[in-house]
């Protein structure tokens, strides 16, 4: 494979766009799961446990829990990776808090929405992955991962998603809870096929 030129590489206003696009896309994929009364892997399905348990937004929950995340970043994966991490956060909060003004679900099929909103969150998050960005959580170890030691960032997802997903039984019923590992697999299914080494060399 060539190494691409460096006029490849992204430019700042293709970063933003991909930050706006990959935020846009979790925040779709969270509201038709919270719709459904289904959770998923990563701090989004955290952020999804407490909002049953609290009635607090998701969107709020999922910056607050991302915080100690941010000096792991910094810490590990740099300034840049970390503004851009902080960024997208904030810009998630916002659209998490808009989106049930923006997009009113009355009914939605649960299988709907365990597959499709699984699927939009791994895309969202891939986006931000190939910008140099992630949601935080996990998804910050998983890259760390990823860069240093060639571990696939979707298996690292995966294993902690099937932790997560189980610690949801406490607030969902067992279909529901089924539905939300069948969102977790659809989520981890994006990364794993499009997130591997020399596959994607935009950055």
């Amino acid at each position: 494979m060539n190494t691409p030129p460096a006029t490849a590489r992204h430019t700042p206003l293709e970063d933003v766009h991909a930050l706006l696009i990959g935020s846009s896309f979790i925040a779709v994929g969270l509201t038709l799961l919270k719709a459904a009364g289904l959770t998923t892997g990563g701090m989004a399905g955290v952020a999804l446990i407490l909002s049953y348990l609290t009635h607090w937004p998701v969107g709020v929950l999922f910056f607050l829990l991302n915080i100690p995340f941010y000096v792991l970043a910094q810490r590990t994966l740099g300034w840049m990776f970390t503004g851009k991490t902080l960024a997208t956060n904030l810009l998630l909060a916002g659209l998490a808090l808009g989106m049930p003004a923006w997009l009113k679900i009355t009914t939605v099929d649960p299988v709907f929405a365990a597959i499709f909103g699984g699927t939009i969150l791994g895309m969202g998050i891939l986006a931000l992955a190939r910008h140099k960005s992630s949601v935080g959580g996990i998804g910050v170890l998983a890259l760390w991962l990823y860069e240093k030691r060639g571990i696939s960032a979707g298996k690292v997802q995966m294993a902690s998603d099937c932790l997560i997903v189980a610690a949801a039984f406490a607030v969902i019923s067992w279909d529901k809870l089924l539905l939300s590992i069948l969102s977790a697999v659809a989520l981890s299914a994006v990364i794993i096929a499009n997130h591997k080494p020399g596959r994607y060399e935009g950055y």
